[in-house]
């Protein structure tokens, strides 16, 4: 019922804000001497006063107010990301568990640009740098979460002027019409000028045949990858075999994506820490008998469970065993502050028993 008043009350401002237009239409064109088929009656002629926004609802918001603000929050969206300490940044790319050699390759090519930006300072040839990358590595592995970090770094070093982020990945740039899939990348392109498109399981893009729109996606986005080359990163990322077949499938691809990343599936170790670390941030903790099960389990994941997707994995092992926890502990009649904070190895078991997951949202940077 009050949704229906609500719903009324809309309405019935909207006619009044309409009726109101009106008469003061008529009003100005009785002023000024208009026609009735003035496009904008309510617009004066130059040395009238302009006519006020009218406030309909009472709360101080017009027309105009909500135009400015729309205008206001393209701009905060479009405006540069700012510019990040590089030391700050390799601080942060450190900390991450695993990705040792993704850490060397990022490391390298950092080095690689100042050392550029330097020979240019001075005045010594330079060889042009072609920054886009292939991200080559199972689900899970980390590869959304370095693109993130790569943007803000190639910001950092003044080669991207924005350093956002735009992710898409097949349905973000082919449409299922003749002459539709160039709009829709470009679209894409324009979106992320300034920063890093990440297109996530590129290979789709190619595996469908030389008559699928996938074709004309890829031939469109590397028209804009040479258009756009001072202000534009794309990072292209997939299964490691699908990849290389995707690289290699057009000559103009070769040329461009000459960087290689490769993010090798996580160890027990590293999946085992990525837990505690998470249970750290939640403010939970592994009981003693929970810690061993919790290897054993990573284990029998990792190698019979294809699906299992490495840190995503781990997040929706973890999600599972403070859902079960929650269960356990409102049977209780009192819970105290330790076993709010405790998982036990009977939260961990329930988890594993009821699936993982694979598909979900990486929430761990994947």
């Amino acid at each position: 019922m009050e949704d229906r008043k609500e719903e009324i009350i809309r309405l019935q401002s909207r006619i009044i804000r309409e009726m109101t237009r009106k008469n003061l239409a008529r009003v100005g064109n009785d002023l000024w001497g208009r026609p009735d088929d003035t496009k904008d009656p309510l617009t004066p002629p130059p040395g009238y006063p302009e006519v006020p926004e009218i406030d309909f609802y009472g709360n101080g918001v017009t027309e105009k107010t909500e135009k400015i603000k729309d205008a206001d929050k393209a701009e905060e969206k479009d405006a540069p990301q700012p510019k990040e300490d590089i030391d700050a940044l390799k601080a942060e790319l450190n900390s991450y568990i695993g990705l040792e050699v993704v850490k060397a390759e990022v490391e390298s090519l950092i080095n690689l640009v100042k050392v550029n930006r330097l020979r240019k300072q001075h005045e010594l040839p330079t060889e042009d740098l072609s920054l886009h990358m292939v991200f080559s590595g199972n689900p899970g592995t980390g590869k959304t979460m370095i693109a993130r970090l790569m943007s803000r770094i190639y910001r950092s070093l003044d080669i991207l002027s924005k350093g956002h982020l735009i992710e898409v990945d097949r349905s973000g740039l082919v449409a299922g019409y003749v002459g539709q899939t160039a709009i829709k990348t470009r679209e894409a392109v324009d979106k992320a000028l300034g920063g890093v498109l990440f297109i996530d399981e590129a290979y789709a893009l190619t595996t469908r045949g030389p008559q699928d729109y996938g074709q004309e996606a890829v031939e469109t986005l590397l028209k804009n990858m040479e258009d756009h080359r001072d202000d534009l990163v794309v990072i292209a990322a997939g299964y490691t075999d699908l990849m290389n077949d995707f690289v290699h499938s057009n000559p103009g691809l070769e040329s461009r994506f000459n960087r290689f990343m490769y993010f090798p599936d996580y160890t027990v170790d590293e999946m085992f820490a990525i837990f505690q670390m998470r249970c750290e941030k939640a403010g939970y903790r592994l009981a003693e008998d929970a810690q061993e099960r919790l290897r054993t389990i990573l284990m029998e994941q990792s190698e019979d469970n294809v699906g299992f997707g490495n840190a995503r994995g781990v997040r929706n092992l973890f999600e599972q065993a403070v859902s079960r926890q929650a269960n356990r502990l409102a049977r209780q009649e009192s819970v105290t502050r330790d076993e709010l904070m405790l998982l036990t190895a009977e939260d961990l078991e329930t988890a594993e028993e009821n699936g993982m997951d694979p598909e979900g949202p990486d929430a761990a940077g994947a």
